[in-house]
Formats: C-alpha cells, structure tokens, sequence
C-alpha cells in the first residue's frame, strides 16, 4: 500500500449501544467481499463508540474478514455490566453523591464526576485489543491510518489523535486539530465519554469527553490523512419523515435525547452537504483551476444510515437492562416511548445489538449494488 494510491477511508460516527448498527454494515461487507484477502479501508476514523469499532479493525485490519467476525462476536454477546456498572450498590450510590452534591455541595468538597462507572469498559479494551498491532500494521502495509476523535474540556477543540505512516503530517483548523497519537485505551475511553454519563479522561494536560462534542467537520480526519473516497456509517437517521405533534411537558429523558441527537447526528449531516457542495464546485471547475483550488480534491462518498429509528427499536427492548437501572431511568421518563432516544445510547444488552447487526446487514444487502461499485468489488 502506498500513499500515491487511491485510499478509502471508514468513518464510523458515535452513538453508543447504537454503534452495533455499524457492525452489521461491516458483516455485510465483509460477505460482499468473498475471499478477498487485505483491508478494504486503509484509512479508518473513529467517534465515541464509533472509535472503538474503527481501532478493532486496525487492530485486526491484517484480515478484514477475521475482524469483522471479532467485532460482531463482541457485540452480538456484549451486557450492560461489561460497559458500566449496573448493579444495585453502583447505582445508587452514584444517585447519593450527586443527590448530596446538588443539595449540599459547599459540605462536598469534590462534586461526582459521571452518572456512570464505565471502568468495565477498560478492562474489555484491554483485554481484547492488542494496540500494538496498530503500529505493526501501518508498518506492514496494512493500514494507513487510524484517527480516534475526543472533545477537550478546557481548550474546547476537536482533537483527532491518528497513529499514521511516517509521511502522513498533524494538521490545524479552527477549533480542530489532528495529533500524532500511539492510540491506547485512554484514547478510546476519552471519545466514548458520553457527556456526564460517562467520566472525562485526562490525556497529554488536558481532559477529554466524547468526540461527538464540538465536532465541526465529522469527515475531516479522514480528508486530512489522505481518503479519496468516505464510506460513512452513522448510527442515527439525519432527518425525520413526519414532524410529531407534542403536547406534554418533556421528560428529563426525552431532553437528554434530544441533546445527544444534537451531538451525533447534526454536525454530521452539515459535513456531508458541505462536501457534497464542494464536490459540485469542483465538478464545474477546469483541470487548471482546479489545480489552483487550494488542494481540494473531489472525494467521493457512500452514507450508511439506518432505515428504521433506533430508538423506537430500543423502546421495544428495553425491559432488557438490569432491574435497578430500569427503576432510575423510568424516574427520568426513559421507559415511555418519548425517552427511548436515551435509552438507545445505553441498552448494551443482545436484545438490542443484535436487532441493530441484523438491521446494518439487512440495509447493506438492500443496496449492495452501490456497496460493491463503491468498493470496486
């Protein structure tokens, strides 16, 4: 593999328990594929969840086929217990000290740092992930480039750490960046910190919360480390068919979701529209005046998103998650139809991922004429 190659690049959007949806894309692929030997994308980006999928195949990417099997073994068997901690003692005792802290904070000397302990997920990562074969790939060729996005607390920028071939240089815009990483479980549990659900990582001198925060330009990672062409694959629609009428007063749940919809969908669908503007731009432009255009280049794109809500398939399996967790959140209006969106983010339980793997390789296969032209199959 070489840089003056055509390079696809994956780029894999956050969204939590949703980011199983990703995976049943990858299943179809990969069976799209055949036998084919290699990495279909030596360029892989990664967001919250949507980051810890992309470094699985990284990881894996000497085999596509074997990674993608790693992945959807994972998340086809994967509890809420191996994400956060969901029992009884954990939860209420997280309810306590904020509990405490919002009603007496000048008695509580250090306010609570997240809803959730999500130290389970760590030790998952680090048991099956090896980051040092991130490095043995690019060096062997079998990847390019990896970049995991995360969100700084105090500089309020985008940073996407990338662990990439020698040639590959950091890259600055406003209010983003890119920055040459080794990328360990420290990276991955930075960009998957849901906003105070989650705990913020401190990495470098900085602490950092979820990708999906103030993420300006989703696909700009992967047009700064080189892709031609973008298969991006979200976890969440862009846009709703029908306007619902709402009468009631929104439950805490319903608001949470909304705001994380905000976060991983929105940014998002402006990226896309800007690139395809650009791409339109340079369409009427001459080979001169392209040449003059600042390095633009046209780059071609393939979207994946899921055909059905993913919260209303949540809502269907929510009596899936653990008893104590279900109590709480139906004090905060998750278990009713309107709060599902929240619900959706959490539900690591095989009810629900394996419904979405199902519902990835099924949109996959409904278009894999397009699938297999973009991929040169």
């Amino acid at each position: 593999m070489t840089a003056g190659r055509p390079q696809t690049a994956l780029v894999l959007t956050g969204g939590g328990a949703r980011a199983a949806y990703q995976v049943g894309v990858l299943a179809a692929v990969s069976e799209l594929r055949g036998r084919r030997a290699g990495n279909p994308f030596p360029i892989l980006c990664g967001t919250s969840a949507g980051a810890i999928n992309a470094t699985a195949l990284a990881v894996f990417s000497r085999s596509f086929k074997y990674g993608v099997s790693r992945l959807e073994y994972i998340w086809r068997n994967l509890h809420v217990d191996q994400i956060y901690r969901a029992d009884a003692p954990a939860v209420l005792g997280s309810i306590g000290r904020w509990g405490l802290a919002l009603t007496t904070g000048w008695a509580v000397r250090q306010t609570p740092r997240s809803l959730l302990d999500n130290a389970p997920l760590g030790e998952l990562l680090g048991r099956v992930l090896d980051f040092t074969e991130i490095g043995r790939a690019i060096e062997r060729g079998h990847l390019r480039a990896l970049s995991v996005t995360a969100s700084g607390y105090s500089s309020g920028e985008s940073l996407a750490f990338f662990e990439a071939a020698p040639d590959i240089q950091p890259w600055r815009r406003t209010h983003r960046m890119g920055v040459r990483s080794c990328i360990g479980v420290d990276h991955l549990m930075a960009s998957s910190a849901l906003p105070f659900v989650f705990p913020a990582v401190h990495i470098h001198r900085e602490f950092f919360g979820d990708g999906s925060m103030r993420q300006l330009a989703p696909v700009s990672p992967a047009i700064h480390l080189g892709a031609d062409r973008i298969m991006v694959v979200g976890a969440g629609r862009l846009a709703e068919e029908v306007r619902q009428r709402g009468e009631d007063y929104p439950s805490p749940a319903q608001i949470a979701g909304h705001a994380m919809s905000s976060i991983f969908l929105d940014t998002l669908a402006v990226d896309l529209e800007r690139l395809d503007r650009i791409n339109r731009s340079l369409a009427l432009m001459t080979a001169e005046e392209r040449r003059a255009s600042a390095g633009l280049k046209p780059i071609e794109t393939l979207v994946m998103l899921p055909s059905r809500r993913l919260d209303t398939i949540a809502g269907q399996h929510r009596l899936a998650l653990p008893r104590t967790l279900r109590t709480v959140l139906r004090s905060l209006g998750a278990m009713r139809s309107e709060g599902s969106a929240l619900l959706s983010y959490l539900l690591f339980e095989p009810a629900f991922t394996n419904a979405l793997i199902g519902l990835g390789y099924e949109d996959t296969m409904a278009r894999r004429g397009e699938v297999s032209d973009f991929l040169r199959l």
